[in-house]
């Protein structure tokens, strides 16, 4: 996707611009990232109240996150390109304006359908926003130590904005409402916008060398919003019902359309080179499977929480906390042992440890507490997620040549955000079936309902467990990179991409 590095017009600002400025400017950066990171998650806790006030089925509610998680990756590479090509500076502030108005038509939306269009525009112009993010920051600071530090806090937040979200949501809808979760986007995206204005520098795009790939982003995301909506129709309408096959047929045939147009065009969105290399493949496969079941878990277990357990939305958002503490344990031991060992064995021992962990969490009866059957299992499936993502993304973004740096590291992101959708739209399907299967069998016992959630979030929970078991071959097989080779990587210096 990119041709070239970064550059950055520095004809009258460079040395003018101070070292504070350019801090202010990683702090305007910084605010926009978390922002988009944080709204993957923050509705989640609110869920339960919006489908209560704009009567959402409990087949459709899982568009209210997966229209932003899948249009977000389906777009992703190409708003890449579009901040190459038109200048990231330009492209970052589009996001924002976007990006606050979509936030307010989602959080003052009537009816469902308009809060997942809402959420859908809010995934394009995040989509928008991220590559440029990234980007801005790397030609902002061009010295080492400043770089490594303005990076650190920049993945800091970025790792963090899931936790923050999760809290954040709980406090809004149980102080304000669950409109908020949404509508609070909108002036932290105009303070954003001012600051852009004052201290982002002004980039020069890159040369324009072909087109966008306009016809390849189409079809991959209208294959995949295909393939998504076939599972919601299940969940109403049964899997073999014509409407859902229909729709599952046509997102698969979409996708290989896109694969088709990829091979052929002369400036792909998606190089195939890139995810055909064995060691690339396999971490982008795992990219994919893990967040199948990670994003589906954050949904279900929101659900129980509140319905189930009767906790008040910021109690619920605080008892997601045992997850970044068990991966900031595991991603700092993971980091200390990579160059040892390797990323294969680390990574096989994170998806064992998130097998577990859910198997843990599948076993959930009537009547159970939350510090026995819920915190082990999240810690445990935390403590697994460390080395997998740390190895996937040491494995997705090594020895990759530098003009493809940047549609590496946007494919390793879209390929999360993708699984995220996918499996919450297929673990959501799965369970209200099985939700409706246990009512069907077990007519007139007591506490009937509360019963039947629990039965069909513990059928979730096994699905996903067995998408963890599957990525363990896959990691056993393709990831072959030795410890040596990513120290040589190491020490021909870091390649700050020019997009994530």
């Amino acid at each position: 996707m990119t041709q070239s590095a970064p550059t950055v017009d520095v004809s009258d600002v460079p040395e003018k611009q101070g070292s504070s400025a350019r801090w202010w400017a990683l702090g305007v950066i910084a605010l926009a990232q978390l922002m988009v990171v944080l709204d993957a998650t923050i509705v989640t806790i609110a869920l339960p109240f919006a489908q209560r006030d704009l009567h959402i089925s409990d087949g459709n509610t899982q568009w209210v996150l997966t229209a932003y998680t899948l249009i977000f990756g389906g777009l992703l590479l190409l708003g890449g390109r579009l901040a190459d090509y038109l200048g990231r500076r330009k492209i970052f502030m589009i996001g924002l304006v976007g990006f606050a108005a979509a936030s307010a038509l989602a959080g003052l939306a009537q009816t469902g359908a308009q809060l997942f269009a809402g959420r859908g525009l809010q995934g394009a112009f995040a989509a928008l926003l991220a590559p440029a993010a990234l980007s801005l920051l790397s030609v902002t600071f061009t010295e080492t130590k400043e770089r490594a530090r303005a990076f650190a806090v920049f993945a800091g937040i970025s790792a963090g904005g899931a936790a923050i979200g999760l809290i954040a949501g709980g406090a809004l809808t149980e102080y304000a409402s669950w409109r908020w979760t949404l509508l609070v986007n909108t002036p932290i995206a105009i303070l954003a916008l001012v600051g852009a204005f004052v201290f982002v520098l002004k980039d020069v795009p890159l040369p324009r060398t072909g087109g966008y790939d306009v016809p390849g982003a189409i079809t991959v995301t209208l294959g995949l919003i295909g393939i998504v909506y076939g599972f919601s129709r299940a969940a109403e309408h049964g899997w073999t019902d014509a409407s859902t096959l229909g729709l599952l047929i046509a997102g698969v045939a979409l996708l290989a359309a896109f694969v088709f147009i990829e091979a052929r065009t002369a400036n792909p969105l998606l190089p195939l080179r890139i995810p055909g290399e064995i060691n690339r493949g396999g971490a982008l496969l795992a990219a994919l499977l893990i967040p199948i079941a990670m994003f589906a878990m954050f949904l279900f277990l929101s659900f129980y929480l509140q319905n189930v357990l009767g906790y008040t939305p910021l109690k619920a958002g605080v008892a997601f906390l045992a997850f970044p503490a068990g991966i900031a344990i595991s991603a700092g031991a993971t980091s200390a042992l990579l160059p040892k060992f390797g990323p294969r064995p680390l990574m096989i021992v994170g998806a064992a440890l998130g097998v577990l962990g859910l198997l843990l969490l599948a076993q959930l009866s009537y009547g159970d507490s939350f510090a026995t059957s819920v915190l082990p299992a999240q810690f445990l499936i935390a403590l697994g997620m460390g080395p997998l993502f740390v190895g996937m993304q040491a494995v997705a973004l090594h020895q990759v040549d530098e003009a493809d740096s940047g549609v590496a590291s946007a494919l390793l992101n879209a390929a999360q955000q993708v699984g995220g959708a996918v499996g919450t739209a297929l673990l959501t399907t799965i369970s209200v079936q099985a939700a409706k299967d246990y009512v069907a069998a077990n007519p007139g016992i007591d506490n009937l309902v509360a019963k039947a959630s629990i039965h069909s979030y513990d059928v979730a929970f096994y699905v996903g467990a067995g998408f963890f078991a599957v990525a363990i071959p896959i990691i056993a097989f393709m990831i072959r990179d030795k410890p040596e080779n990513l120290i040589e990587g190491a020490e021909d210096g870091v390649k700050i991409p020019a997009h994530v």
